[in-house]
């Protein structure tokens, strides 16, 4: 257990940082300092506390990322109670169960998405409140409108509260036990079975306090939130961490277009950026690739005394268009392509890879990009984490991938089966990933175990590392790798942009699509080879994690 207590951490930032900004709407572009929030905050425990919600009871929070968002958030786990994160994009039903199986009380939520919920199907909710304008949007009849009156009287209470203005000295929180329940998060799994994942006080405080000591944030440093907050890699690295040192988050609150998201980089200009692969894939496949195959450009990159020129030309270009003022980009979420890796190493872009799952509040592993070594998912966090790979050769044949420490959740909400399947009687999680790790806690991921196909001649098979080549291919935009019968088989969504821009019809494809698996074969192992590609009409469908449901294609 750490001697660190979140609560307290954030009481102390809240002070020291008093006037500084703190977040601020891309859109609409309202900005509010320490003051401001910590204001709004001890307005929200009003709310909660003459509503009769009690410290443990659990509030649901759904919506765009905004500082309202922020705000609720905050104020629930600071008051006691257990947040519960539900991620925009699910649908209605999904939404409601996960309500429900949570037992929450409070719902805070975006009009637009509460238009789809039925309110009198979620019979625990004391009342729903708008995150667009703080008003109420639902009630249950047993409650006798007593969300409605304590709203209508708020602000005179907040002044009988506090007659001689809100000040720095009367931001007080309960503390709580660093063991005490935070937060239930449910997982956005492919596996398609979503389950609450209990974080902690110290699960969360691991997070933090690793973010706090290695600097990823500091006070006065630039932010922009552009990840779900209510995905645990965006909440610990996009908001908890920054909150907790006096950084400046901006809140991109839209979904992050490469167009979009490029401009608010530009005008942000911050100091670190968290992303998924996703980004720089599309940044490297649809800007990087065309200009590195025109024979100019491999004409001047087959001269050694110019090639690290123009390398360096591209880094520049790539750094600039992230804003030009980054310490690093930490990829996350989902491996990052290998050929990808290789380039961006291979410029000296600033980037790192680290593992985490929504079961470590995220975070596992990381090292600084000067640090980091291609191909790799980081360090073990030392002092707060441990790891192991489940193999009689751990640095060399892969085996599953355990770890456990101060980031390890308490369980599955309401669901002690699922619990016991993952974590052992020693505390160690089993994550569930197959890879190798090095002496000093350095883990590489080869795939997930669920997912390893065994073949005939009895060797372990990773569909990721062949879909991760054959993304890279012309006209492919996503792929799949499945076992039918005795054969692997790909499964191809084609890149209809590309198609288009190259002017490739679809009754071009199969032919195109047999080269590209005999080049495909080319590259990987005999026992890898692909043996058919099968095209398919529509977009894989996909968690809110943006991850491939694989569960629906075996």
């Amino acid at each position: 257990m750490l001697k660190e207590n979140l609560i307290e951490i954030y009481v102390r930032s809240f002070r020291e940082n008093w006037e500084m900004p703190a977040l601020t709407d891309y859109v609409g572009r309202n900005t509010m300092t320490y003051c401001d929030l910590a204001r709004h905050i001890a307005i929200c425990h009003l709310l909660f506390k003459h509503s009769g919600l009690k410290p443990g009871d659990k509030v649901a929070l759904m919506g765009k990322n905004t500082i309202q968002w922020v705000t609720v958030y905050m104020a629930t786990i600071t008051y006691g109670a257990v947040i519960v994160p539900v991620l925009a994009e699910f649908n209605p039903l999904d939404a409601q169960h996960i309500i429900n199986h949570s037992g929450s009380k409070f719902l805070f939520v975006n009009d637009a998405i509460f238009e789809h919920l039925e309110f009198e199907k979620m019979p625990a909710l004391r009342a729903a409140m708008s995150l667009d304008n703080r008003e109420l949007l639902g009630e249950h009849p047993d409650n006798k409108n007593a969300v409605e009156k304590v709203l209508s009287s708020l602000t005179k209470r907040f002044r009988r509260q506090y007659p001689d203005g809100f000040k720095a000295s009367d931001v007080k929180y309960a503390i709580r036990p660093n063991d005490s329940l935070a937060e239930i998060n449910y997982t956005s799994g492919t596996t398609g079975f979503s389950k609450g994942v209990m974080l902690t006080l110290n699960n969360l405080c691991g997070n933090v306090v690793f973010g706090i000591e290695s600097k990823l944030h500091y006070r006065g440093s630039r932010c922009l939130s552009f990840l779900p907050l209510a995905h645990a890699y965006g909440c610990a690295f996009d908001m908890l961490v920054p909150l907790a040192v006096g950084t400046h988050v901006t809140l991109l609150g839209r979904l992050p277009t490469p167009k979009l998201l490029l401009k608010a980089l530009a005008e942000v200009r911050p100091n670190l950026i968290i992303c998924v692969p996703l980004i720089l894939e599309k940044v490297y496949k649809n800007q990087l690739q065309p200009l590195l195959a025109k024979t100019s450009m491999k004409r001047l990159l087959s001269l050694p005394l110019l090639s690290g020129m123009v390398y360096g030309k591209i880094r520049k270009k790539l750094v600039d268009a992230f804003g030009g003022e980054f310490e690093e980009v930490i990829v996350g979420g989902a491996p990052l392509n290998h050929e990808v890796e290789e380039f961006l190493h291979k410029i000296k872009f600033p980037f790192t890879v680290g593992y985490g799952m929504t079961e470590c509040g995220p975070l596992i592993s990381y090292t600084p990009w000067r640090k980091f070594i291609v191909g790799s998912s980081g360090r073990t966090l030392p002092g707060l984490m441990e790891s192991k790979v489940e193999s009689r050769d751990p640095e060399n044949i892969p085996g599953e991938i355990c770890v456990r420490g101060e980031n390890v959740m308490k369980g599955y909400y309401k669901n002690s089966a699922a619990t016991e399947a993952v974590l052992d009687a020693e505390g160690w999680l089993h994550t569930g990933d197959m890879g190798t790790r090095s002496s000093d806690g350095t883990i590489f991921i080869k795939g997930r175990y669920k997912t390893m196909i065994l073949s005939a001649n009895g060797q372990n098979i990773y569909p990721e590392e062949i879909e991760a080549k054959l993304n890279n291919m012309p006209f492919v935009a996503e792929s799949l790798v499945v076992e039918r019968g005795k054969h692997l088989v790909a499964l191809v969504y084609p890149d209809y942009e590309a198609m288009d821009r190259d002017g490739v019809t679809s009754d071009m494809l199969p032919r195109l699509m047999e080269k590209v698996r005999e080049e495909l074969n080319r590259q990987v192992a005999a026992y890898e080879r692909i043996d058919r590609i099968q095209l398919i009409a529509n977009e894989f469908e996909k968690t809110p994690k943006r991850s491939i449901k694989r569960y629906l294609y075996q």
